[in-house]
């Protein structure tokens, strides 16, 4: 898995990622040797905690996996919450 970070959260003032860990790969997506790019809009609350997140493209047996990782990571800290636009790569080992 590769995190893919999005030109909208590259722009100046966007926060950094700094605790992230790989989504598990659905047994159906290895099964069809499915591959792709989930895009994930977090929100993220002024501690770096991931506040909720949503599903902005992507296969959809990939998404839930994108999801239920995005949802553990941890960003900088922050005065403000933030919407943070990542991409989440799912290739076969």
């Amino acid at each position: 898995f590769i995190v893919l970070i999005s030109s909208q959260a590259q722009d100046a003032g966007k926060r950094r990622i700094v605790e992230h860990s790989a989504p598990a790969y659905p047994t159906l997506a290895r099964n069809m040797a499915l591959q792709g790019i989930v895009k994930v809009d977090a929100l993220v609350a002024p501690d770096g905690t991931v506040k909720g997140a949503e599903i902005k493209g992507g296969h959809p047996v990939l998404a839930q996996a994108a999801i239920n990782a995005v949802r553990h990571w941890r960003w900088e800290p922050s005065a403000h919450e933030s919407h943070e636009v990542v991409e989440v790569k799912f290739s076969p080992e």
